[in-house]
């Protein structure tokens, strides 16, 4: 094994929260980083969403490190009590952050990663590959340029990879010709895509939070705009697991975000299609006007509906395209860091549920890379930002030799969970313990997939509630 330059520099993918938060726990650690970020400002995706508000409030969104480093300079921390939305973290946290005297030259936007790899080898190449340094391939202003890294940690997220509308994984027929009526898993309903939706009938495919926001955005917009009709299509048998446990949540914010939506839907604001399949999408012949969108619904009827827009919320998926030449350990299914799957894992848990983990879970054969932040969960949409500040801190202390350290549990969020909904009050912020050795607030209701199993049919539709009127804040700031 030969030694690693200790000159190099630690690169790290991505300028988001927990990459800008990597970045300051590896100056503190004496440990030189370097920022790539794709996009031409730090937090571009969440820029995507900046409309959009957080269910956690501000003492859970920023990591130590970045805060120490921050206060250094005279910042001034938001009122800890409220729920910032994506824009507001963007600018009163990150843009600040990386504004910094130490970390404003180890950033480099408008870089896009293209591969990485060990230097001198390839990925079928075992003798003599431990220690060797990383090459990471970058491209910035058409140039591209090796960048040798003593280690790497990708924590380019998974925004920009979506999941496709067809079943099996794969897109429905037609789904590449269609881009013009697809508007993404969280548009801006009521602030700048407002004429996109008024009037019109929109298909919202997902069972998520961010469908639910679009959803609820919808209903709101529905009172407003005469002629808005919403569609609602599910895979899964039964929303029960978007639902919730209303007053049972621990997340009082997350409990009304599901029981408003189920009110909607019972109540006529919201069409709900069960079990549904999409197959096909057609564009209209003159390109002008409805999409077809063909497929099948509850007990394999056949479905065809004509929409304006299709909102597609079905959750994203990691692009490991880059990291082909890194031997990674990768869950066949979760496509997360193998020992972390079966923590992580959709099938058994919700985003209240996930213990919190570190540099152990998260180590590939190849030694010093990592992949961190929502990336690192694969295809599980569990993801804490808390749980990925503490990701980076015990990675850090990893690189720097101090073991006992990068084994710590040092969790900012004792007995909390964090998800993302536009529907937050102060009270999202109540600690209640979920009951399952895990982190997270108490759902009230089963986790993951299992909790789609439907209610028992003859309590499922009683009188029907009328809708609640639920106020979804337009941005104050451009997302």
């Amino acid at each position: 094994m030969q030694p690693v330059d200790p000159n190099l520099p630690v690169v790290v993918i991505g300028a988001g929260p927990v990459g800008l938060a990597a970045a300051a726990h590896l100056l503190e650690r004496g440990l030189e980083p370097l920022v790539l970020e794709a996009g031409d400002h730090v937090g571009a995706a969440i820029r995507e969403w900046g409309h959009v508000r957080l269910f956690s409030p501000w003492q859970y969104d920023v990591d130590a490190a970045a805060q120490r480093l921050l206060e250094a300079q005279g910042w001034e921390s938001p009122d800890r009590d409220e729920l910032p939305t994506g824009a507001e973290l963007v600018e009163s946290y990150l843009a600040p952050l990386a504004a910094t005297p130490q970390l404003a030259g180890r950033i480099q936007t408008s870089t896009r990663v293209l591969a990485v790899s060990r230097q001198g080898v390839d990925k079928t190449r075992t003798v003599g590959r431990e220690g060797r340094p990383y090459v990471v391939r970058s491209v910035r202003d058409g140039q591209v340029v090796d960048i040798v890294a003593r280690a790497v940690l990708d924590a380019s997220g998974t925004w920009g990879r979506p999941n496709p509308l067809g079943a099996a994984g794969l897109p429905a027929i037609g789904e590449d010709r269609v881009d013009a009526w697809l508007a993404g898993p969280l548009p801006d309903v009521l602030g700048v895509d407002r004429k996109r939706f008024a009037g019109r009938h929109t298909l919202v495919v997902g069972m998520g939070h961010s469908a639910a926001n679009t959803l609820l955005a919808l209903v709101q917009l529905r009172e407003e705009e005469p002629g808005t009709e919403i569609t609602w299509a599910i895979r899964g048998r039964s929303p029960a697991r978007l639902y919730g446990g209303g007053d049972a949540d621990g997340l009082p914010a997350r409990g009304l975000l599901g029981s408003t939506l189920k009110e909607a839907v019972t109540g006529g604001a919201v069409t709900l299609v069960r079990e549904c399949t999409i197959t096909s999408l057609a564009p209209p012949a003159d390109g002008t006007g409805r999409v077809t969108v063909a497929g099948t619904g509850r007990d394999g009827a056949s479905m065809s509906l004509q929409v304006d827009t299709v909102a597609a919320a079905t959750g994203f998926r990691p692009d490991l395209e880059m990291l082909r030449e890194v031997r990674l350990s990768l869950d066949p299914g979760v496509e997360a860091p193998s020992a972390l799957a079966p923590l992580i894992d959709p099938n058994s848990h919700s985003c209240g549920t996930v213990p919190p983990h570190g540099e152990a879970l998260l180590a590939h054969p190849d030694e010093g890379f990592y992949i961190v932040g929502m990336k690192s969960y694969g295809r599980a949409p569990t993801f804490l930002l808390a749980t990925g500040y503490e990701q980076v801190r015990s990675i850090a202390a990893a690189l720097a030799g101090d073991t006992e350290a990068a084994s710590r549990v040092e969790l900012a969020l004792p007995e909390t969970g964090v998800c993302s909904t536009d529907l937050g009050a102060a009270e999202a912020a109540e600690a209640a313990s979920c009951g399952t050795g895990g982190v997270g607030f108490a759902t009230g209701s089963e986790h993951g997939y299992s909790a789609e199993e439907p209610a028992p049919r003859n309590n499922c539709c009683g009188s029907a509630p009328a809708p609640v009127s639920v106020s979804v804040s337009s941005p104050s700031c451009g997302g």
